[in-house]
């Protein structure tokens, strides 16, 4: 929901209307939606890994499924840049061709998750090699080695996550690797083909940060301990977060610097620490929303939006920043934009719940096709 307010009053509102302090907060409401985005995409990640390594599935054999995954996001985003480029053909440069999008950046997170769970796993899940006597105990352990291997998860990812965030700054100025060809180099800094960094991109540092984090907390919330505890624990999420936005202030707010260069809303591990903690506080309300508010529902238009959210990302861009856009770009009012908005939010809506049920349909079919291919 924030994406789309944020797209469409940036895509159709006049200059005179984007003057406006309304607009101001809209875009700054606009900040949220690709950390939330990679935050969530690193707990589906984690929830995907937990499933396969409870199947007792080799390291190996799960990195290959989950990588896998991350690069057909990552074709994915290259196609939608490709699809953009021949329907702006005539007036958008080649360069577009290689810009790193929000979709290139969760599809190359995925793929560095992969790899992180792979070295770990391979490096705590082991063969035993303890004596008969010890080997006879093994049920009684085999708890402890599972809380080693998620304690080694959730510390690797953590630890993943403040490196990226840590580096950022002088990958974006002291350090910058100017020695890369600009379309790789731009995966690091978003230097594009400007010859510095853009804001407006999506390079791994410091974007993918937010994906790690979501998959050390992604971990972390499937334990046994914390699933006994589920309510209280994402109540401690929600506050954990706010104090982490506190400490994140008070550091930035102290005389000295580490940092040769200092860009406070572009690459400072402060204002990261204070994103994932208000992501944190909106997971917590997330949760709330789910047990016991709206999302009791039996149509909850929300969780149909995020079942289908690749889709009506794709979908919805067409309409509002391409050729297909339903309004006129740069010279509407607030009125006109906000049922715009409207409009694009039902359309949305009722395009994921279109794909839900049609792929509830295929499931169905399948289901009934099985049995007969195996009578045959």
């Amino acid at each position: 929901m924030l994406m789309f307010q944020t797209h469409c009053y940036d895509s159709w509102l006049s200059p005179t209307a984007r003057q406006s302090r309304f607009f101001m907060y809209s875009q700054l409401g606009g900040t949220f939606p690709a950390p939330l985005f990679l935050f969530l995409a690193g707990i589906s990640f984690a929830l995907v890994t937990e499933k396969l390594w409870q199947k007792n599935l080799p390291p190996a054999q799960i990195a290959r499924k989950t990588i896998r995954r991350g690069a057909e996001i990552f074709a994915l985003g290259l196609l939608f840049r490709l699809q953009e480029f021949v329907v702006a053909l005539g007036w958008s440069p080649w360069t577009d061709l290689l810009r790193v999008d929000i979709l290139n950046t969760i599809g190359l997170s995925l793929m560095l998750m992969g790899i992180l769970c792979w070295l770990t796993l391979s490096a705590t899940c082991r063969p035993d090699r303890r004596s008969d006597h010890e080997l006879d105990r093994g049920p009684d352990r085999e708890p402890d080695r599972e809380s080693r291997t998620r304690l080694a998860l959730v510390l690797a990812s953590t630890a993943a996550a403040l490196l990226i965030s840590l580096a950022t700054p002088p990958l974006w100025t002291t350090w910058r690797p100017q020695w890369l060809p600009w379309p790789i180099e731009s995966y690091i800094d978003g230097v594009h083909n400007l010859g510095a960094p853009q804001s407006w991109l999506f390079p791994v540092f410091p974007w993918s940060a937010f994906a790690f984090a979501g998959l050390a907390v992604g971990f972390l919330l499937q334990s046994a301990w914390v699933r006994g505890r589920e309510a209280r624990v994402f109540l401690v999420t929600g506050v954990a977060g706010v104090a982490i936005v506190e400490a994140a202030r008070w550091i930035d707010a102290q005389p000295w610097h580490v940092y040769a260069v200092y860009d406070f809303w572009h690459t400072s591990p402060s204002f990261f620490l204070i994103r994932l903690g208000m992501l944190m506080a909106i997971l917590c309300a997330g949760y709330a929303w789910c047990r016991w508010g709206a999302g009791q529902w039996r149509f909850s238009p929300l969780i149909l939006l995020g079942q289908a959210s690749l889709l009506v990302y794709w979908v919805h861009m067409e309409f509002v920043y391409g050729r297909l856009s339903i309004l006129p770009k740069h010279r509407v009012g607030l009125r006109a934009a906000s049922l715009g908005l409207l409009a694009i939010c039902l359309a949305m809506v009722a395009l994921a719940r279109f794909r839900t049920r049609m792929k509830a349909r295929g499931a169905t079919v399948m289901g009934w096709l099985r049995p007969r291919a195996t009578a045959l």
